[in-house]
């Protein structure tokens, strides 16, 4: 059974895309991320996620369910789990041994997030054998990967061996109608992912939340929704630190991805950021003082109102990095969970 957080005040965790930073190297991007987990899991964050990327220089996460076990292997209480597996890229069966490995590993601490997209550019798509051109599978599969963490049924002739009996709980990522749609009729708990792909938060919440069916893992509605949050002591170094990401997501747009840029001087950016469309994809981002972060969290959620909110933050120095996520997670402990109010969802 899914359990569902009680508390006044709203759970708060963190997505990690393990970012390497230019100039530096997978090994130390890695250990940086095993350091960050470990001060999150002092600070309060309620999960820490990990997403499947592939072909992609500045993102060291692709080994996901290898990435999640040394995670998981160097922290004590906090939750470890993928934001998400792309589904897509692997059978059902595979997917079920891993996660029920971690599961056997680090028992009460693992979720299984599934997204639908690649996770990849084209190329990475066929090298990875996914059938760009079959029928989109994702709900079957979902269904499919369920039944194995599902105890064993007598006779039953292709098992997860670990993974039967360990009902792993399994998350819905989306950024479309669709995710929210699939989630609600499987009843199973939804994240979207509004930190980059905002559009569709709303109508989703809405679709999610009235066309909820309960399961026999969650009984209501469980939504998270994620926002960049990039904290300093002032506005103006936040806004600075926030460069990077926003440098990241211009050359994502142009076709030159690569590893995470060194800041700049904001003014710099504005004209590029004005035609690559980057403010709108980030429009869900919350940067700057601890007071600016509690005045965008707190008017973040009042408009969502979740169950959780997920934190993301690929800024170029660790040492910025780590306060960033300390200071976030002193201004999420503020903020207290307000009752759902139907007239929220009005257009």
């Amino acid at each position: 059974m899914f359990l569902i957080n009680a508390m006044n005040t709203i759970p708060f965790s963190i997505l990690d895309l393990v970012p390497v930073t230019a100039g530096s190297t997978i090994n130390q991007a890695l250990r940086n991320s095993l350091d960050l987990a470990r001060h999150a899991e002092k600070w309060g964050y309620n999960r820490y996620w990990l997403a499947e990327h592939h072909n992609m220089t500045g993102v060291a996460s692709a080994a996901t369910s290898v990435v999640i076990g040394y995670i998981a292997g160097g922290t004590q209480t906090i939750r470890v789990g993928s934001g998400g597996i792309m589904l897509p890229n692997h059978s059902p069966l595979v997917i079920a041994e891993q996660f029920g490995t971690l599961a056997t590993l680090y028992p009460g601490r693992i979720d299984l997030g599934l997204g639908r997209a690649p996770g990849s550019d084209q190329l990475a798509a066929q090298a990875l054998r996914r059938n760009l051109n079959g029928p989109d599978t994702f709900p079957q599969d979902v269904v499919e990967l369920r039944k194995y963490f599902q105890p064993a049924e007598p006779g039953q002739a292709v098992q997860a061996v670990p993974g039967a009996g360990l009902e792993v709980p399994m998350w819905i990522l989306g950024s479309s109608l669709f995710g929210a749609q699939l989630a609600a009729m499987l009843g199973l708990p939804f994240a979207f992912a509004s930190h980059f792909a905002p559009n569709a938060l709303m109508q989703a919440i809405q679709v999610y939340r009235t066309q909820f069916k309960p399961s026999a893992s969650l009984d209501k509605p469980y939504l998270m929704v994620l926002a960049n949050v990039v904290a300093a002591d002032t506005d103006a170094e936040a806004e600075r630190l926030f460069t990077s990401v926003q440098q990241q997501f211009i050359n994502l747009r142009q076709g030159t991805p690569g590893q995470l840029p060194p800041p700049v001087d904001p003014d710099s950016l504005e004209d590029l950021i004005e035609l690559s469309g980057v403010s709108q994809a980030l429009r869900y981002a919350v940067v700057g003082s601890p007071e600016t972060v509690k005045q965008g969290l707190t008017s973040f959620i009042e408009q969502t109102q979740p169950d959780e909110i997920m934190t993301t933050a690929h800024i170029f120095d660790y040492s910025a990095r780590l306060h960033s996520f300390d200071l976030a997670a002193q201004v999420l402990k503020t903020i207290e969970k307000k009752e759902k109010r139907e007239a929220q969802f009005s257009f």
